[in-house]
């Protein structure tokens, strides 16, 4: 019988479930793991729980075991539902879109590797970043937004130097594909028609972190993640493939933003841990949206640099289970005037739950929950002749689960 190797595993998971949903602020991801869920991911530069230390802090690496391998699967139900109204010069009718959110699994995979007593490698294959909202095709606002998806899919090679027992530094180099998805409906005098706009690009960025144990009860983490420039190639498509003036090639720049966090877990005592987190995102590197080519138009986006706050605690009962709870602040990036309806994002807080069985000495499994309240998010623009004006009532529910194996 044919079987997967774990590299073959790892491209068939991340082919299989690549995520299209955003579920921290923006469109960054940052479930990248099943073990910081149940902490709202609080601490997560410095804990360094297990592998997927790869995605938040490398030189966590230098805590692991000699060899481990994660594999955690991230089950995201998003709800967006749209209430107002929308005027424009020509008749347009149509209802409020239904729930642009849907079902999404995101995967994640990574492998770490003692080299010697002072060098870590390790390697993680994920998606830091994704965006899907679609409403109803005869929706009111369809001359805006119909489908808007975006999606990533990252590999992020290693290392992690143990510098001494209380210090280590860690780096990483990613290659991310992306791929883009918009779709819309055409005012007059094509009214009724559709554009598909879908292209990818590939491109490469870096990150860097350092791990510092003060205390043998206290751990700070630090780590940055590059930003990433891309230039998609897509092609504009229309339903009336006769209006060739709509057809054909068009390019647009997009920055994956720099992110930069400050973890800290102190332990309380033999059984309970704290944990914190505050994170920078670089959001203001997403100023517009420009499209060339067959199709030249500039979105304004003016998106601000945001903040993420967590905090969380973690219970160990005995040496089988572990128990976490979280809680996190995620502010957003889009200021309300110039908020659309493909991504109607507002602040969010936080609520989760989590913990680890241990199956063996060898192999762990841990699940969470989170339920994110977001804000009401008022939206008043103007896109291809109509105003679209009224609010969103969003939420995200978000399973995980994850399993571990150390060798």
């Amino acid at each position: 019988m044919p079987y997967l190797t774990l590299p073959r595993l790892a491209t068939a998971l991340a082919l299989a479930g690549v995520c299209s949903l955003s579920h921290a602020a923006g469109f960054a991801l940052i479930e990248q793991n099943a073990s910081g869920l149940g902490n709202a991911y609080a601490g997560q530069a410095a804990v360094a729980a297990d592998a997927s230390t790869v995605f938040f802090n490398p030189a966590g690496m230098s805590l692991l075991p000699d060899s481990q391998l994660v594999l955690a699967g991230n089950l995201i139900k998003p709800s967006a539902k749209f209430s107002g109204t929308v005027t424009a010069p020509f008749p347009v009718g149509g209802g409020a879109g239904g729930d642009a959110g849907d079902w999404a699994l995101v995967p994640n995979v990574y492998y770490t590797h003692r080299l010697s007593p002072a060098v870590t490698l390790g390697v993680g294959l994920n998606s830091p970043f994704g965006l899907k909202t679609e409403y109803d095709s005869n929706w009111m606002g369809r001359y805006q937004a119909i489908k808007s998806e975006l999606k990533t899919i990252n590999l992020n090679p290693s290392i992690a130097y143990k510098v001494s027992d209380t210090f280590s530094v860690g780096a990483g180099f990613s290659v991310q594909w992306v791929q883009a998805e918009l779709t819309n409906n055409l005012p007059r005098p094509v009214n009724g028609m559709n554009i598909q706009i879908k292209g990818d690009d590939y491109g490469w960025g870096y990150n860097l972190g350092a791990l510092w144990q003060p205390a043998a009860a206290t751990r700070v983490g630090l780590a940055y993640r590059s930003e990433i420039d891309f230039t998609v190639d897509a092609n504009s498509k229309t339903s009336n493939p006769s209006v060739g003036a709509l057809n054909g090639p068009v390019t647009a720049d997009i920055t994956m933003p720099a992110s930069a966090s400050l973890s800290l877990v102190q332990k309380l005592d033999p059984k309970w841990d704290l944990l914190a987190d505050v994170t920078w995102t670089g959001w203001s590197s997403f100023d517009k949206l420009v499209f060339k080519g067959t199709v030249n138009k500039t979105t304004p986006e003016n998106w601000q640099d945001s903040w993420r706050y967590s905090l969380g605690v973690t219970w160990h009962q005995d040496a089988a289970w572990i128990w976490r709870a979280g809680v996190a602040y995620d502010e957003t990036p889009v200021q309300d005037a110039f908020r659309t309806a493909r991504i109607p994002d507002n602040n969010r807080t936080w609520l989760a739950l989590g913990g680890q069985y241990r199956l063996s000495d060898k192999s762990a499994l841990d699940f969470g929950y989170a339920y994110l309240f977001i804000d009401d998010a008022s939206i008043n623009n103007t896109d291809n002749g109509t105003v679209l004006k009224g609010s969103y009532d969003n939420s995200v529910n978000i399973l995980s689960v994850q399993y571990t194996r150390t060798f």
